[in-house]
């Protein structure tokens, strides 16, 4: 009987991709196929591309992704090519009609489809709960994606048309989860969705985000959990009493302010002014001592004025994020920026305000990169890279964020352990440290 075929997945775009990615394998390799993940010369008879659809760019890479094994299929590299995500739940139509190479083509929640059409097999696709993932991350730690969905319909995003209205998963579910990845060896948990405030507030009309990283602190072996993607509106303060008080939640949260202008805080429909923010970023320093923010920003919204872009810089000037990042604005279609505003604001002009912004910021991260020279921070490591251990703290997410780099001649250490480090030197972004023997 002919062994099943190997598959390799290629997974663009954000860590709920690779949390959906990572679903899909699981429940293949249940039904008998090994698979790969982004490898860099796939030798898998299948490639199946799960693709991103949240701005240009995004789109881009993925288009050129997929044409380049549409030509490697042309040339008998590999023998099927299959699409799922975010690109082809926004664009089935079109992509079907331009790129015919393309086995099938699979939104973002019809992936049990591609195992059966796979298989042949039109009963293989019911996933049951214990199905397990097949983790594609360093053994060490991993991302939980706790909703899918966001009903906060900002103007320039395009998620809403994605992924559709927001659904909180169970929370024994989650839990159970957690549990059986601890089990596996798992001790980082970084907690994502589109909104992961509005947790629980389309099951019952209560945020239940903070119950549920306190159940998550109580699991045994959970040594960090680390929260990624809230939303300033409505923000539920008793989380901030949960990152407080349990060490094992990082004093780290991921939230993505935007801007500061009222202006254009209106026009984007955030539902949030300047004052509450100023307020909101006030209240995060004073009631979780020592916590590192995490924002994006945008420049370039339709009708942002040089005073708009001036209120901006001096926010980012008094805020002091530790880690923050930037973009342009880009005009996505069927937004509501796309239908009711004109794109009036110059490609040089984004270009030159987002140049300017991440200076301010490099500067403001140097700063308190240096602050941390001399003391002993709880690091992770990660992996070796030449001559150093890379590691990070609890205020460094995986592949965004600064590293520590440990020289690899001053002692064996174990990836995925933990060890005290006194931080020795630091750049622009990454810090130097030396372990601390007990």
């Amino acid at each position: 009987m002919r062994q099943k075929p190997t598959i390799d997945f290629i997974s663009l775009g954000c860590s709920k991709n690779l949390v959906d990615s990572e679903m899909l394998m699981g429940l293949m390799e249940a039904h008998g196929y090994h698979c790969t993940h982004d490898s860099d010369n796939p030798q898998g008879e299948i490639v199946v591309v799960n693709t991103c659809g949240f701005i240009a760019d995004a789109k881009e890479e993925s288009i050129n992704t997929i044409l380049e094994f549409a030509q490697a299929k042309t040339e008998g590299r590999i023998e099927k090519l299959f699409v799922m995500g975010c690109l082809s739940e926004r664009y089935l139509a079109d992509l079907e009609k331009e790129i015919p190479e393309v086995d099938g083509w699979y939104g973002k929640f019809n992936y049990k489809q591609l195992l059966e059409d796979i298989s042949g097999n039109e009963k293989c696709g019911v996933r049951s709960e214990n199905s397990p993932r097949k983790l594609t991350t360093p053994p060490h730690y991993t991302y939980i994606k706790i909703s899918e969905g966001c009903d906060r319909h900002c103007a320039y995003c395009a998620i809403p048309l994605i992924t559709g209205r927001h659904q909180s998963r169970r929370m024994d579910e989650i839990l159970d989860e957690v549990r059986q990845l601890v089990q596996k060896g798992v001790k980082e948990f970084n907690i994502i969705a589109q909104e992961l405030t509005y947790y629980g507030v389309d099951i019952d009309g209560r945020q239940h985000i903070a119950e549920l990283i306190e159940q998550m602190a109580d699991i045994p072996g959970v040594v960090w959990i680390r929260l990624h993607y809230a939303y300033p509106t409505h923000f539920p303060w008793d989380l901030l009493r949960v990152m407080r008080e349990k060490p094992n939640v990082c004093k780290y949260l991921d939230i993505a302010l935007q801007h500061i202008s009222d202006p254009v805080l209106s026009r984007m429909q955030r539902h949030v002014t300047k004052a509450e923010t100023y307020e909101l970023v006030e209240r995060l320093r004073k009631e979780v001592p020592g916590i590192h923010i995490r924002t994006t920003l945008m420049v370039g919204f339709p009708g942002e004025t040089e005073e708009d872009f001036e209120e901006l810089k001096a926010f980012v000037r008094w805020a002091r994020f530790e880690r923050m990042g930037a973009f342009a604005y880009s005009e996505e279609e069927g937004t509501y920026s796309e239908q009711h505003y004109d794109d009036d604001v110059a490609e040089e002009v984004k270009q030159r305000r987002l140049d300017q912004l991440m200076r301010i910021q490099q500067h403001i991260s140097a700063e308190l990169e240096a602050e941390k020279v001399g003391k002993t921070f709880q690091v992770v490591i990660d992996r070796q890279e030449g001559d150093y251990y890379v590691g990070r703290t609890e205020f460094c997410s995986p592949e965004v964020d600064p590293e520590v780099l440990i020289p690899v001649a001053e002692r064996q250490l174990t990836v995925g352990n933990f060890y005290d480090v006194l931080i020795t030197d630091s750049e622009e972004f990454d810090l130097y440290g030396t372990t601390i023997i007990l």
